[in-house]
């Protein structure tokens, strides 16, 4: 940041201002960043106890809890309480004036509605060490729980965790700062994880001279789901994983879940249907690999708090079924698309409805998909952009409810990826409006005072050569030998041509590709021939047409389990 020395801004709603001194311990408004330098990486979270000045009712400095992530800075009377969601407060500091002076470590924020005076504290040593024993009770309690776990062998999620002995010495700490250190260390040593999940994909995409015009020149204007690609055009995840890819931000449907107010609700729930969009943003230069009859693949993820299934229920059609569970909600969808090519574009058209449930009010959210359009498909920097309407409804009540922009870009425009959206009550008011970038960030109420609700996660180093793939993307094909044992044949990341293709051997996938599809013909001729349909394992057809989890899937996985199952050969 670029500072220069200046006058402490000022408000008339301030709560209290500073008497700023003018001689050596002068304020500097710290100014936004000009351009964004490749190797800055994103800030890491920040949290502990500030002093905070009020004005009313109880004048002077106040100790509050303070915790600082993707710009977003909260506060609370404790941890605990931030932790529950009850907040004192909540400012976006990108959108805020900072002035700081240094020697009193002193801090204003300027978010235009209230000025905001912080100051670092030095608190006591008794305080620090109540505190710190606070935490280590909990650390200790965590890790006896989890030695109990591991010597329950038949709980098959844990099955690879390997606890070790923690020693850690506690010191009285006079030093603020030190202390926050000791108490970060505490936390992430108390967060288990299963395993170490990958940073980057075996290897990069290898080059390709496949001609796009050659294979789609006689279908302009077809749908293209029938239409044979050679595997240079594909990535290294399929359709089943790309519908668990919209899961990245289910943090966001957890907060809904904690959330009294069925307005801001579905404030969450909205910016959580845009952010499934997010990771294309990358993405416009290759397809998923399109999943066999019968294909599923699980997503286990108890860093995030859900589990996912999927599974490939129809051919012709080609549908397209998943199901997520959490604690905080329920999500599920099926889906197929129409592909069509227009020349110079490729519009993709998706027909279904997705599903979120949140239990701690009764909510059911449903909406629907809007329109992808991949330009300059034959020459050209490919992108994508989306556009349409978007509905979202709570179909257990009628208090609210909330239509999404995507907005198409204009030739005259550079302005890309934008959406609005207006949530409204029954008579059709306009309670709140959200806005942004469905590749960025998205903002609640009107600019420049608006809120941020959620920023896109930075992406990897060298994204552009591992296929535009996010961290979440990464880490979805990844298969260890403790996971193997568990999944079924059928799972995806033990398809042999998505594998070598991910190895960065497309010429041997290509011929894996070719096996696979024609061992799906025969399979599909056994079933003409003896007249009969093909059955899903783990999804239903529900009332109304539309596929359901028939809640089979991880009862199996525990029990026989998957290798005592008969499962058809596919690949």
């Amino acid at each position: 940041r670029e500072k220069m020395t200046s006058p402490s801004p000022t408000h008339s709603d301030s709560s209290g201002s500073s008497k700023h001194d003018s001689n050596q311990d002068s304020w500097e408004i710290v100014e936004g960043l000009r351009g964004v330098p490749a190797s800055m990486q994103e800030p890491v979270r920040q949290e502990g106890f500030l002093l905070k000045r009020r004005k009313w009712p109880m004048k002077g400095w106040h100790k509050r809890y303070f915790l600082l992530e993707k710009g977003i800075l909260k506060y609370a009377k404790r941890g605990t309480d931030l932790k529950k969601g009850k907040l004192h407060g909540r400012i976006d500091v990108g959108l805020s004036v900072m002035a700081i002076k240094k020697k009193a470590m002193c801090i204003d924020l300027d978010n235009e509605d209230n000025i905001y005076h912080l100051k670092v504290t030095h608190m006591s040593q008794d305080y620090l060490n109540e505190e710190c024993q606070s935490y280590l009770l909990e650390l200790n309690l965590l890790l006896k729980s989890m030695e109990v776990l591991h010597r329950t062998y038949s709980a098959p999620a844990i099955s690879a965790l390997q606890v070790k002995s923690t020693h850690i010495t506690l010191a009285i700490v006079s030093n603020v700062d030190t202390f926050f250190v000791l108490i970060d260390a505490i936390c992430i040593s108390s967060v288990v994880t299963l395993t170490r999940r990958r940073s980057t994909l075996p290897s990069p995409c290898p080059a390709s001279s496949v001609s796009l015009w050659n294979i789609l020149r006689n279908n302009i204007g077809k749908d293209l789901s029938k239409v044979a690609m050679p595997v240079h055009l594909n990535e290294p995840l399929n359709t089943l994983q790309r519908l668990c890819e919209e899961l990245e931000y289910s943090e966001l449907l957890d907060i809904a879940n904690q959330t009294q107010d069925p307005y801001q609700r579905m404030v969450y729930v909205a910016t959580f249907a845009i952010s499934a969009y997010a990771s294309t943003y990358h993405r416009a230069g290759s397809k998923p690999f399109n999943p066999v009859l019968g294909e599923t693949y699980e997503c286990d993820r108890p860093d995030k708090g859900f589990r996912f299934i999927a599974e490939q229920v129809s051919h012709h059609p080609p549908v397209s079924a998943c199901h997520s569970d959490s604690r905080n909600f329920s999500f599920w969808q099926d889906v197929r698309w129409k592909n069509k090519f227009w020349g110079k574009s490729m519009e993709i058209v998706p027909m279904g409805t997705t599903h979120v449930t949140l239990p701690a009010f009764g909510d059911h959210y449903e909406w629907n998909k809007v329109t992808s359009c991949i330009h300059n498909i034959l020459s050209g920097q490919r992108w994508i952009e989306h556009y349409g309407e978007m509905s979202i409804k709570n179909i257990n009540s009628d208090a609210c409810q909330c239509k999404v922009t995507f907005v198409k870009a204009k030739s005259w425009s550079s302005t890309v990826n934008e959406i609005e959206a207006v949530i409204t009550d029954s008579n059709g008011k306009i309670v709140h409006s959200i806005f942004g970038k469905w590749h960025e960030s998205v903002f609640q109420g009107n600019p420049p005072s608006a809120t941020c609700i959620w920023r896109a996660n930075s992406m990897p180093v060298d994204q552009d050569q591992y296929y535009g793939f996010t961290q979440f993307a990464v880490e979805l094909n990844e298969l260890d030998s403790t996971q193997r044992p568990l999944l079924p044949p059928t799972d995806t990341r033990l398809r042999p041509d998505q594998r070598l293709l991910e190895e960065g051997n497309p010429d041997a996938a290509e011929e894996q590709k070719q096996r696979i599809e024609q061992l799906q013909r025969e399979r599909r001729k056994v079933l003409q021939d003896n007249s009969m349909t093909h059955q899903p394992r783990f999804f239903k057809k529900s009332k109304d047409d539309t596929w359901v989890s028939n809640n089979a899937y991880w009862e199996q996985r525990r029990d026989p389990g998957f290798g005592k199952v008969d499962f058809p050969v596919l690949w």
